[in-house]
């Protein structure tokens, strides 16, 4: 079961949503036509007077990496989505300019006096959010927007969540050190259901009972802190026992690298949470549509009562108040930010010094970065049907990536577009069982 087709009528008035096969009919028919491929949207040839329009509930479940959508009409879920964000992504490319730079300066090179509007020091905003944190916002508003221009919504459903990462911390905190309220017994467990992918942490076992874990024994005055704690299937909990993880894992020095490191990883996903959440909420209200919110407990309380399997768009449809979901789709749309470019006007080595000037023309033989294309390649070692972006090249012979990984060569005599540039990537996820 495929995503419901959403639909507009010839003065673009957004209707409600029909199954593929309806939507099939009316395109063999000649009676619509395609308007966009993602999200799949068709448009009638002829106006609606007076349509009928259900209730849609979009609901959202934003997290650090990928964000959840779900469109529910009354108790069914008609349409989810996944986006994957690059908060990571955009860090990453900062503190590269951020180096850059800084070699540039501490090169003999000539002084340039900084503007007028530069000097001092800038007053920022305290609400201020940083960049990587910004486009997760950003993110997730560009598709509240683009459903409403295509799917009658009349609510929004939006997972407040609030990571406590004091008391995941330092979880005996207590009195004045610590007055932020008592999420401990909910937020632990989930956090580190995160951290390690829902997985065993030393077989890597999935789809079983997970239990928290103390890697040095607190019969051996290891603490509660979140530094000593991972998750764990039953029978290595048992086999485990009140060893510490040095000696268990004595035989086995990959998996204990492995388990030590990650065990490391600071909590800057529940940071990332925190800091977005008002940000987002106050967006979502600007939309002028009523605001619902639920908690992370709630949601968890509504997927397990309902039976479902632990997906990002999933958990966005049970948020909130939720007595039956009866899901008409199972394939999500998966969407990944890809950004619209960059200014750098040239390309630099591993030093900092610049090696070429980028290319000033965007478009080549009809197509540009970030296209979506189909590509019938008729030999070679990706022989086939192909659909995925591509990154175009002066010369003609493009490369694209898809859901299999990088294709390559790609000429453009055998490309066939889709969907232009808009800054994502697109796929559809394999059918949940």
């Amino acid at each position: 079961m495929s995503n419901f087709v959403f639909v507009i009528d010839t003065n673009k008035q957004p209707l409600d949503p029909i199954p593929p096969g309806q939507a099939r009919r009316l395109l063999n028919q000649g009676k619509a036509a395609v308007y966009r491929r993602y999200p799949f949207t068709i448009i009638f040839k002829y106006a609606v007077d007076n349509p009928r329009r259900s209730e849609h509930q979009l609901k959202i479940d934003p997290g650090s990496k990928v964000t959840g959508l779900a469109i529910v009409q009354g108790d069914r879920v008609i349409w989810g989505a996944e986006i994957q964000h690059r908060g990571q992504q955009i860090k990453n490319d900062l503190e590269a300019r951020k180096a850059v730079r800084r070699n540039r300066r501490n090169r003999q090179t000539r002084y340039r006096r900084p503007p007028i509007k530069n000097r001092g020091k800038r007053q920022r905003s305290a609400r201020r959010l940083a960049p990587s944190l910004k486009s997760r916002v950003h993110n997730v508003m560009t598709w509240v927007n683009r459903i409403k221009r295509y799917v009658p919504i009349t609510g929004i459903s939006q997972e407040l969540i609030r990571f406590d990462t004091q008391k995941l911390v330092n979880p005996e905190v207590m009195g004045i050190k610590y007055q932020q309220g008592e999420l401990f017994g909910y937020e632990v467990r989930e956090y580190l259901l995160e951290k390690w992918s829902r997985q065993c942490a030393y077989c890597g076992a999935t789809n079983t009972r997970l239990e928290i874990d103390h890697l040095h024994p607190r019969s051996k005055g290891g603490s509660d802190k979140i530094s000593n704690l991972v998750i764990s299937c039953h029978d290595c909990n048992q086999s485990k026992s009140d060893r510490d993880i040095q000696e268990f894992l004595a035989q086995k020095p990959d998996t204990l690298n492995r388990v030590l490191a990650q065990v490391k990883q600071p909590l800057k996903d529940a940071a990332a949470c925190n800091c977005s959440r008002w940000t987002l909420f106050n967006e979502l209200q600007q939309t002028g549509l009523p605001v619902e919110v639920g908690t992370g407990g709630r949601t968890k309380y509504n997927r397990i009562r309902l039976g479902f399997d632990k997906q990002h768009w999933l958990d966005s449809a049970c948020v909130g108040i939720v007595d039956q979901l009866i899901l008409m789709t199972k394939q999500p749309l998966l969407i990944v930010a890809k950004g619209w470019g960059n200014r750098q006007m040239c390309i630099t080595n591993k030093h900092g010094f610049p090696i070429r000037y980028r290319e000033r023309q965007k478009t080549f033989f009809g197509f540009q970065t970030g296209d979506m294309v189909k590509a019938k390649l008729p030999k070679g070692k990706f022989a086939g049907t192909h659909v995925g972006r591509l990154t175009v090249r002066k010369s003609g012979v493009f490369e694209m990536i898809t859901h299999i990984g990088k294709v390559s060569p790609v000429r453009h005599k055998y490309c066939q577009a889709m969907h232009r540039n808009d800054g994502y990537m697109y796929r559809f996820s394999t059918i949940v069982q």
